[in-house]
């Protein structure tokens, strides 16, 4: 990946599959924007209001692991709610997350869902700080 400049997001190729990567001036940052290009999967961000918030919890043994759960819980949050996100705030203490991500109920005429997402994946995952000092956060998501 070429040396970045600023926050961003995207997708990248991976087989049946899609990889999500996120890209912050923070570990934290970097989760946020994984978490926008897994919901520019299924939707186009701009179409989803972030009328409505829900909070997550997740653990995991390390940074790796911390971003599938936290991709993950947004998978079952999204399932079970009937919601879709367009904003997320991410706090990241010692194999913990809390985050908190905006939204609203799926509205299919309006924000013509594409995809269904089943899960994250370990599959292509990995946290980094570059040698610019942004941190990459990346795995592939099951579609």
């Amino acid at each position: 990946m070429a040396e970045r400049k600023e926050s961003g997001w995207e997708h990248f190729p991976h087989g049946a599959d899609i990889g999500v990567r996120g890209v912050g001036v923070t570990k934290a940052v970097a989760f946020e924007q994984a978490a926008c290009a897994m919901m520019a999967v299924v939707a186009d961000l701009d179409r989803i209001k972030p009328q409505g918030r829900i909070e997550v919890l997740c653990t995991a043994p390390d940074d790796e692991l911390l971003l599938v759960e936290w991709l993950n819980a947004l998978v079952y949050e999204m399932a079970v709610r009937r919601m879709l996100f367009s904003r997320f705030a991410v706090e990241i203490q010692k194999n913990g997350l809390r985050g908190t991500a905006w939204g609203e109920g799926i509205d299919v005429e309006r924000h013509e869902p594409a995809i269904e997402i089943k899960g994250a994946t370990v599959t292509a995952v990995g946290v980094t700080q570059g040698s610019d000092g942004l941190w990459l956060a990346q795995c592939v998501v099951d579609v």
